[in-house]
């Protein structure tokens, strides 16, 4: 797994932000022929290329020797394009006509939409290939966001990450507070003040002034748990939103309070943070305990993990914060036998399970969850079985999300939001109000009523 894959899939490309497309020349590749309209081509032969990055690349090629022996006509290529690199080459790709695209591309769930309005046919309907049988077997809200009008299929879900709550067990236990009694966000603060008049640990880190642009992870993640996001499914815009302003206020209060660290300065300045002990809670998701054991594996035992507190007592604990989803080309010739990869990788709960044990991948499909590897008690978190814990999260009904060509612009009005917020004491409020007329402005786009 790339350790820091959503920091930059939060960065926004060039789909993603907007940026004009003119001036974009073809890439060199070796995928589909050309700027022509694809085909289906036989699906048990072919040459096939497959796009992603780092560790997802990695198990995918693990698994090509076992789909040879169901396919062996089927020659599978896969690249590491790396990470951000990967979003322009598939941008220029697509602004070229398709040229040099692969067969198969990785897209995260905030490019996926970009994509799909800005080169419209060029990303295959994976329903006519069989798709379709696949309706049910993912996490919910993830079928919708990947087939947002019903109709198209435009990729298939591959991993799902629910928000977490990874906390210091020790911290905690030392500030006499039990981290499985708060109920609501509320409810952590006032944790949070005894745990830094008792330890002088933070609550929680946050990028105060926006050094890297998904500085409002946390923001988002309050946004989710109560099943709303900077969009709407229609594309209003949500940013002023009753929701978005409790979050906002939350993360105010907890400023106001003393209890949340600065991480300005990215990834590096995280990891010292966590090597420190400089906050008790770490608000990340699925795949980050990983990173916590790697970061500090003489802390097994001191850590535990839960599912974030409510916003609202009652509310939902339960929120999928990110996804990454495989597409085929639209102008791919092999798109029947790009689907048999797609389908090999993403439907097989031993497929899925085997890309788990390896990287800490967590899957979209339900199905994988059945595998005793979801289920065994884990040494480093204090014996809890984590696996199962998040696996909750994945079952509780969620809506799905818009995040829509826009979301790089939103998440830059929000940042600096919450930066005013943070830095300066503004008014959550206010501060939205403007985000979203900002937003507005630049987009076009209507403020939801």
């Amino acid at each position: 797994m790339d350790m820091n894959r959503r920091s930059v899939l939060k960065a926004g490309g060039v789909v993603a932000a907007g940026v004009g497309l003119g001036g974009l020349t073809a890439c060199s590749g070796t995928g589909n022929t050309g700027a022509g309209s694809g085909s289906a081509g036989d699906a048990d032969k072919g040459d096939i290329t497959v796009w992603s990055w780092a560790g997802p690349a990695a198990e995918m090629r693990a698994l090509v020797p076992a789909f040879n022996k169901k396919y062996p006509g089927i020659k599978v290529t896969v690249q590491d394009i790396g990470n951000p690199a990967i979003w322009d080459k598939i941008t220029t790709g697509m602004a070229a006509g398709g040229s040099g695209l692969a067969d198969v591309l990785h897209i995260g769930v905030d490019y996926l939409p970009g994509y799909v309005e800005k080169f419209p046919g060029q990303l295959a309907d994976l329903g006519p290939l069989g798709a379709d049988a696949y309706k049910g077997a993912f996490a919910q809200g993830l079928w919708e966001t990947v087939c947002p009008d019903g109709k198209r299929v435009n990729a298939l879900p591959w991993e799902a990450n629910s928000g977490g709550f990874y906390y210091r067990a020790d911290i905690f236990e030392k500030a006499g507070v039990d981290a499985n009694a708060i109920d609501t966000w509320d409810d952590a603060i006032e944790a949070g003040k005894k745990i830094k008049a008792k330890t002088g640990a933070s609550l929680l880190g946050i990028d105060k002034p926006a050094s890297q642009a998904d500085s409002a992870n946390f923001f988002q993640m309050l946004l989710q748990l109560q099943g709303t996001m900077f969009f709407n499914l229609d594309g209003h815009i949500m940013l002023d939103s009753p929701e978005a302003v409790r979050a906002m206020t939350l993360i105010k209060k907890m400023n106001d309070a003393g209890l949340v660290s600065d991480i300005s300065g990215g990834w590096n300045a995280l990891i010292s943070s966590i090597k420190k002990g400089t906050a008790a809670v770490v608000p990340w998701p699925t795949w980050f305990g990983g990173v916590i054991e790697e970061t500090v594996p003489g802390e097994a035992g001191k850590w535990g993990v839960r599912l974030p507190p409510a916003v609202r007592r009652g509310g939902s604990r339960a929120a999928t914060v990110n996804s990454t989803h495989l597409a085929v080309s639209g102008k791919s010739h092999h798109q029947a036998a790009a689907w048999r990869f797609v389908e090999f990788v993403l439907t097989r709960p031993e497929s899925q399970v085997a890309i788990y044990k390896a990287k800490g991948i967590a899957p979209a499909l339900i199905k994988a969850y059945d595998d005793p590897v979801f289920h065994q008690p884990s040494t480093f978190f204090s014996g809890q079985k984590k696996g199962e814990i998040f696996f909750e999260a994945l079952k509780a009904p969620q809506p799905a999300y818009n995040y829509t060509s826009d979301y790089a612009r939103a998440l830059k009005a929000v940042t600096d939001a919450q930066t005013k917020v943070l830095l300066k004491g503004a008014d959550p409020a206010a501060e939205l109000r403007a985000a979203a007329s900002l937003l507005a402005g630049q987009t076009g786009r209507e403020i939801a009523g």
